[in-house]
C-alpha cells in the first residue's frame, strides 16, 4: 500500500547536479554516482541514475559490467554505438528508445558512433548527447536482454509517449518493455505553447533534457533542470519559446 504522501514539488536545477568532467566525457548527475556521494539524495522513487552526458568523438566507455538494473538511454543528438556480452548491438540514435535489462549479470560497452573513424576524421565528428536511466527491477536473477525501437515519428506530433514500462496499464501502448511492474518512463518534443499533462502519480520525475517549461504551479523550468514531484495530480507543462523535450518518470512504489 502506497503511505499516505504530502504533495509537494521539489525543483532540482541543473547547476546543482554533481559533475564528472574528464577529456572525453562531461556528465551531470542527477543522483550519487560515482565519486559523488551525498546520502540525502541517493535515488527518487525508483529511480536510481538520471546522467545527462556528452561523449567526444572517438570516445566511450570501454566494456564494464551491471547486474539487476534496467537501464534506459535516450539520445538527444548524435548516436551511440551499444555492444553487450549477449550480443545484442545497436546503433542508437535521437528518437530510438533502447533499454538494456543487466539481470543475472551482463557486459557491454557505449560509445560515440564516430569511435570507428579516422582519428582525423573523428576529431571533427559530433559528440553524443544522451540522457541515461537506472530503475531496480521488481524481480533478482533475470535473463539480461535488451530492446530498442524507433519512435521518433509519434514523437514529432507533440503527445506525451510511454517509451517504456512494466506496468499492466501501458500494455498496449508502452514502445519498449522494462522488468518493473511500477515505472513508466514518458517523454514529449513540446513546440512552443504545446502542453501535455504528466501523470497522475505518488512519484514523477520530470527532466527538461533541452529547451525550456512552465510546469503548472511552480514555473519556468530550464534545460537540464528537474522537478522530483511527490502526490502528483496530473500537472500540465508547456513549452516554451523554443520548445522543449522532456522526459518524466511514473512511479508507484519507491526504495525508502
Amino acid at each position: 500500500m502506497t503511505p499516505k504522501l504530502t504533495p509537494s514539488v521539489d525543483v532540482r536545477r541543473a547547476g546543482d547536479r554533481f559533475v564528472t568532467a574528464i577529456d572525453w566525457l562531461d556528465s551531470r548527475h542527477s543522483f550519487s554516482f560515482g565519486g559523488h556521494y551525498d546520502p540525502a539524495n541517493t535515488h527518487f522513487g525508483l529511480l536510481l541514475v538520471a546522467n545527462d552526458d556528452v561523449v567526444k568523438a572517438g570516445s566511450g566507455f570501454e566494456t564494464h559490467p551491471h547486474r539487476d538494473m534496467e537501464i534506459v538511454t535516450w539520445v538527444l543528438s548524435g548516436s551511440l554505438v551499444h555492444q553487450d556480452s549477449e550480443g545484442h548491438s545497436g546503433v542508437i540514435h535521437p528518437g530510438l528508445a533502447q533499454r538494456m535489462s543487466a539481470g543475472r549479470g551482463i557486459l557491454h560497452s557505449e560509445k560515440n558512433d564516430a569511435w570507428r573513424l579516422d582519428a582525423s576524421i573523428a576529431e571533427h565528428a559530433e559528440d553524443v548527447h544522451f540522457v541515461q536511466m537506472w530503475v531496480l527491477p521488481d524481480r533478482a536473477g533475470l535473463d539480461p536482454g535488451y530492446e530498442q525501437l524507433d519512435i521518433g515519428g509519434e514523437l514529432d506530433r507533440g503527445d506525451l509517449l510511454v517509451v517504456a514500462s512494466g506496468m499492466p496499464e501501458h500494455a498496449d501502448e508502452k514502445a519498449i518493455s522494462i522488468a518493473q511492474e511500477h515505472a513508466a518512463l514518458h517523454a514529449a518534443r513540446l513546440r512552443p505553447g504545446g502542453t501535455v499533462a504528466l501523470p497522475a502519480a505518488p512519484w514523477v520525475h520530470l527532466f527538461v533534457a533541452r529547451g525550456s517549461v512552465e510546469l503548472e504551479g511552480t514555473g519556468t523550468l530550464g534545460t537540464g533542470d528537474a522537478a522530483r514531484i511527490t502526490a502528483g495530480e496530473g500537472q500540465r507543462v508547456t513549452g516554451g519559446p523554443d520548445g522543449a523535450e522532456i522526459l518524466a518518470w511514473e512511479m508507484h512504489a519507491t526504495l525508502g
